[in-house]
Parts: C-alpha cells; structure tokens; sequence
C-alpha cells in the first residue's frame, strides 16, 4: 500500500453552542482570505442561505466552503448547534481531519458543546480550541480555558487530543490572536494554526476510488448531487462508478459532473483526488451512508452510527372545515411525497405510514420537528399534527424513556419559580454554580416529556430573563405520569366570523388568541380558559338590536389585544385531544372532534 498525504488541502469542521459564534467565525476567515472582492458587498452570516435561518439566526443544515491561505486549500464545514440537529453534526465529521470548538468567553463550555465535542473524540479528531468574544466586556477567557480543559477529561480525551492548540477571537471584529493582550487585527494566527496542526488528508493516492456521501443537493437541471469527502484514489469526469448500498447491492452509473469548492461557489472540474470534498452527480439513487467507489473494485467504508429519534408526532391530511382553501398540496399523496423525499436528507428523521392519511414523523426534538412542518407550511403544503409524543424504549422488561440534561441560567430572583415547576415535571439537580453577574447556573436531568410545553411557562416565569438549553442525556428508567395542562381551552361554538361583542364576552372566561373578523368553524380553539375545563363560547354572536338607548351601554367595546401565537407555541399547547392545523396562511388549533355535544358524550362515558 503506497500512502501519499496532499499537503495542499486541510478539512476541518467548525463546532459550538448555538450562539457561540460559528458562523460569524467562517464569515471572518472568509474575509480575511480576500476571497470577496474588494467592493463586493457581502451579508452577515452568508453561510446561513435557509430563510428560517436567517430568521431564527441559528444554523439548521451544515454547509461547506473552501479558501486558499498561502496556496493551502481549506475546506470548512459549518455545523449545525442544536442538540435536534445533532444527526447534522455527526456525519459531517467524517468529512475532516480536525474541528475548531468555538466556546463563548463569557458562557464558557454549554451541553451542546459537550455533545459535539464528544462525537469528534469518539472519531479520534484533534481539536483547536478558539475562545471567541474575547472583546465581551464580562469575558473571562482564563476561567473557560480551565472548563474546557476538564470538559475534555470528563469526556475522556487522550493525552494528544488533551494538547490542543488556543486562539482567542472575536469573529464579529474579524481579528485571531495567540494571546488575550495581543494587539494585531487580522485573523493569521488562527489561519498559521489550522495549517501547522490540522493533519493534512493521507491515503492512497492511486488506489481505487472511494467516497463516503454524507450530504445530499438537487439541482433542476442534473439531478441529485452526493456530497462527500474522496476516501481513496481520484475520479474523473464521465468515469464509470459503482454505488454500494447499505444492504451490501451495488448498481453502475458514469459520473456527469464533478464539483468543487472554491469560496461560497461550487466550481466545475474534470478531475478531483484523494482529500478533496466534492459534489457529484450523474448517480440519481444515492443516499446519505453509501459509498461511492471504483466501478472494478467496489469497497463500502463504514457509516457513522446516528442517535435515534425521541419524539414522534402524527402529520395528518387536514379535514377541518378550512381544509383545501389555503393550501396547494392537500392530498395524502402529497403529504406522503414530501415526507419520503425528506427522509433523504434528514438523516435523524424516522417516518412510518400509519394510515393512507396519517403518518408518524419521529424526531430528534421539537425544534426538529416544527422546522421540518414551518419548512412544509412555507412549500405550500396543508395538514394538521398531533401532540409530540416521547419514544419509549423497553429492555429487559423493563420501560425505558429518553432523558434530556437541561441547563438553566436564570437571575437568582426567579430561581424559586423555576424550580418549583421543575419539581413535579419529575428533574433532578445535578449541579449548581454561581454563575457570573447575578445570574446562576441550574443542571438538571430531565425525562424529555418534562420539557414538553416548559419553554413557554420559563419565559414567563422569569420574564424573559431566563436562558434554558438542553441535550440527549440517555435513556432511564420510566418516571411515571406527568401532570399535563392545568387550564382548559376556549373553543367556538359554532362556524362563522370573530365578532368584537362575541370576544368581549370571551375574553373574561380567559386568555384569547383570535381577534375579531378572524373567520372560525366549531371546535376551533380561540383562547386559553383561566380554569381546567373546556369551554364553548359563541364569538360570532352580534349584539341584539333593540329600539332602546341606554347611557354608557352603548360604548364600543374594548378587547384587550390576543396573545399571538407562533408555530412552536401552538405545539406546545394542545393536549391529546387537540390538533395544530398547518396551512401557508394560518396557523390554528382544533379539537380532534370538533362537534360540542359528541365531545361532552365521550368525557362522560369515559368517567364512568
């Protein structure tokens, strides 16, 4: 076997929190490698093309680019930092050779940096750790470096993986330095770093082909494009490839196109080798975990394994009384579609046909989920979900449930609050520090069940003050019935239009989510009742004319302005017995039954 390295390509992937600052960073190593021209007016975060993430200013899918430093090709893969996208993260990392573990000065190492972080060990990758928002006026770098340190103890790091090189940043001003008190303003030392330590790719250089595809792309015009790292060998274009499933089959295909990357564009080329991340197309049934290898000598390389999914909805066709009015794609057929040509390239997602009109879509999270539904919403599909549900696991007979360890920080008045809401949704304290400027760090394990529905009241109770973020912890032993929603909720009563006299009288029952001239059908939610059970409001009942004018009761009436909801807050809030309907318009949530009377007939048959 004749190894050969390419001294001329570094891979790396760049990790963190959500929030820590990875985008901002491959924007600033972007820049400084004069890869936009001089006029050339370039967005924040150009690394996050979605619209939802632009919107929500996280990153959902992991993208790669590719910049030239003193002749040297570097490939950066920016990653996803939700826990919900971990699937995301995992298989990128067989794509490099080193990752850059971005961690805030200020917050310091947060779960998801430990759950990333965790995965690169396990693969044997040497990080270079940068401590960004080093010009934070509460930053303290020194303190973070010592718990990072012991974050790669407790996972257990060798003594080279303990070694790892640091850079202090701050992404936002663009500047990279080896020491707090330097003063220069360019992003070299990090740049001279990822050169000197990240391991070049080594392999055959003139054995057969063979590429991992860990990423997916469609294009219009040729088709699905595999993405992935060049394992072995080289390949050309219009060469002939075998495809080698996960079963173990092969199929033969020519290669039509070969890309790479240069900058945030994908340039044609003819021929691509050993360490080269590249897009291919020409083979139209590839999937994420195959591997594409020489046609004469197909050999498959081993997959990463994904973590499971732990939460489950139904998508469902929509047949409420709106059905079909908002939305282009309405059928079962449609629905189905879409959520097989999702499975493609969401890696984390499970979706199993329960009926021709209903389907269970299993998850890493609730954000995974609702931006797979906002994603739909915004294609022009309309269909309605059930209540998230948590995937329970048994063994030895004994039932299992997925655990989430949650971090809170939260300023010390509203520690009592918090808390005692956690209590009966069955967490557990593990750890609790001190944080810095009044505000205090709260660890906990809790059953993932326990987080459904808790962001809203958090927000609430620590009036918005408080920051919650959590991650897959393991499966444990099943802890047993929850309390669910303490109130009940306002439905109307009958088909029609929101009218002002109809709300007033409403709005004293509870909180409303609808204003007036919204229309509405029966069994529709309009609002939150302040007691536990439902009610049935007629809100599109007018005022009665009469010939008589009384003083002062002839006013306008006054509504006190509904609570908006947004798609996250309508799944946390329905109960079993509820659904959100989904169109490209609206957003609403029903009972499962929508007649008042068949509702009330099967609660009293089930009390007895």
């Amino acid at each position: 076997m004749n190894l050969s390295s390419r001294e001329d390509i570094r891979n790396i992937a760049i990790i963190a929190h959500v929030d820590h600052g990875k985008t901002t960073l491959v924007d600033a190593l972007l820049r400084g490698s004069h890869i936009f021209r001089t006029n050339e007016k370039v967005e924040e975060r150009v690394m996050d093309s979605n619209d939802l993430e632009k919107e929500r200013g996280i990153t959902i899918l992991s993208k790669n680019t590719a910049l030239m430093y003193n002749d040297v090709k570097i490939n950066v893969v920016d990653t996803p930092g939700h826990a919900d996208f971990g699937g995301e993260v995992e298989r990128v990392l067989k794509m490099v050779d080193s990752v850059l573990l971005v961690v805030d000065s200020y917050e310091g190492p947060m779960p998801q940096t430990k759950f990333v972080l965790k995965k690169a060990l396990e693969l044997g990758l040497k990080p270079i750790v940068v401590i960004n928002k080093i010009d934070k006026p509460n930053a303290r770098p020194e303190v973070v470096i010592d718990e990072v340190f012991e974050l790669f103890i407790e996972l257990g790091a060798d003594d080279d993986q303990l070694d790892f090189p640091i850079i202090y940043a701050s992404a936002r001003e663009g500047f990279a330095r080896y020491n707090v008190e330097d003063t220069n303003n360019d992003m070299v030392p990090l740049f001279d770093t990822i050169i000197d330590n990240v391991e070049p790719p080594k392999g055959e250089l003139d054995g057969p082909f063979q590429m991992l595809v860990t990423t997916l792309d469609t294009n219009e015009y040729v088709g699905r494009i595999a993405i992935g790292k060049i394992h072995r060998g080289r390949v050309k274009k219009n060469q002939q490839v075998a495809l080698v499933r996960q079963d173990g089959s092969t199929s033969n295909y020519k290669v039509s196109s070969i890309f790479t990357y240069n900058g945030l564009n994908r340039e044609d080329a003819q021929e691509a080798a050993l360490g080269d991340i590249i897009a291919l197309s020409g083979i139209p049934d590839c999937n994420i975990g195959e591997t594409i290898a020489d046609a004469l000598n197909p050999e498959a390389l081993p997959f990463v394994e994904i973590d499971e999914p732990t939460l489950s909805m139904n998508f469902m066709v929509n047949d409420s009384p709106f059905a079909g009015k908002e939305g282009d794609f309405v059928t079962s057929r449609h629905l189905r579609d879409r959520l097989l040509k999702e499975l493609e390239t969401n890696v984390s997602l499970r979706v199993n046909e329960i009926s021709p009109d209903c389907f269970e879509v299993s998850g890493r999270g609730e954000l995974h989920l609702s931006i797979l539904i906002e994603t739909m919403r915004r294609e022009g599909y309309e269909f309605q979900v059930s209540k998230a549900s948590v995937i329970l696991k048994e063994e030895n007979g004994k039932k299992l449930e997925p655990m989430e360890y949650l971090t809170i920080d939260v300023p010390e008045e509203f520690m009592g609050p918090v808390m005692e809401k956690l209590g009966p949704r069955k967490a557990e304290m593990v750890n609790m520090t001190s944080a810095v400027n009044g505000y205090t760090r709260l660890e906990f394990v809790i059953p993932a069940r326990g987080l459904i529905g808790f962001r809203n009241e958090f927000m609430t109770d620590t009036k918005g003050n408080g920051i919650m973020n959590h991650v897959f912890h393991s499966y444990d032993s099943y802890k047993g019935e929850l309390p669910g929603r303490s109130r009940g909720s306002i439905c109307s009563f009958e088909e029609g239009e929101a009218i002002a006299y109809g709300l007033f009288n409403a709005q004293e029952r509870g909180t409303l989510f609808i204003g007036s001239g919204v229309p509405v059908y029966q069994g529709m939610i309009v609002g939150e009742c302040s007691r536990a059970e439902d009610i049935d409001i007629n809100i599109c009942k007018g005022k009665k004319l009469t010939n008589t004018r009384a003083s002062g009761s002839d006013d306008a009436v006054k509504l006190t302005p509904p609570r908006q909801m947004s798609l996250e807050q309508c799944l946390e809030f329905i109960n079993a017995d509820e659904l959100v309907e989904v169109t490209p318009e609206n957003i609403r949530m029903r009972k499962r039954i929508l007649d008042s009377a068949e509702r009330r007939r099967i609660v009293s048959r089930n009390k007895k």
